[in-house]
């Protein structure tokens, strides 16, 4: 697939009214990315949290940002403190706020700037269940997800959980954004399969830009 296209030209797939996969268009940004993550998690180290139902999520976590994303018994919902330290996330590094805004005009969504970007780390059979991104104040703001590292397959759905979701495979340096009509679409990340990434290892790391 990465032959396909160029990092200047990466390959552009409408997936439904308001979501596009831009194939590779992180790659430009590689390194850049790659530094910034690493000083993201040495403040913010990635941890399992735990759902309100109790379960102790397959995914490790971390964000930095105003705010982060954080789940516990008490419910889902953003904090402009890291529970785990009691101090702010790190601040969003330029580059990855410059990149999902980019990303976001590229597939039609004007003007979008982040607060907040959740970074989950997946390992061999971790998996994200069908959910919708509904924590946020505003559904006119798109997301952004940047995939780096081990090859995930990515299901996007509609707006009902009963709606049968597209399967994508997703590759290092492939960027999806979804807003508009496909803001609230189901979408999930199935078991990710064995393998070992050059740069990141048995990891596949997604970092999900949102207006909180």
């Amino acid at each position: 697939m990465m032959d396909l296209f160029s990092f200047d030209q990466p390959q552009r797939l409408a997936i439904a009214e308001g979501a596009m996969l831009l194939g590779g268009r992180a790659l430009r940004h590689e390194e850049a990315l790659l530094a910034a993550l690493d000083t993201v998690v040495a403040a913010a180290p990635f941890r399992h949290m735990v759902t309100p139902g109790g379960f102790t999520m397959s995914v490790a976590m971390s964000n930095c940002g105003r705010v982060g994303w954080v789940t516990d018994k008490g419910g889902y919902r953003y904090t402009s403190e890291d529970p785990q330290t009691g101090q702010p996330w790190p601040e969003m590094p330029a580059v990855f706020a410059a990149l999902a805004s980019e990303v976001a005009e590229e597939a039609g969504f004007q003007g979008f700037e982040p607060d907040a970007c959740l970074i989950n780390r997946y390992e061999p059979g971790a998996k994200m269940s069908l959910h919708q991104d509904k924590d946020e104040r505003d559904f006119s703001n798109p997301i952004v997800s940047v995939s780096l590292g081990l090859p995930a397959t990515f299901q996007f759905g509609g707006l009902s959980r009963s709606d049968k979701p597209r399967k994508l495979p997703l590759q290092h340096g492939d960027v999806m954004v979804w807003g508009g009509p496909a803001r609230l679409a189901f979408h999930g990340i199935l078991p990710l399969k064995e393998g070992q990434h050059a740069r990141l290892g048995r990891n596949r790391i997604n970092l999900t830009f949102r207006k909180a």
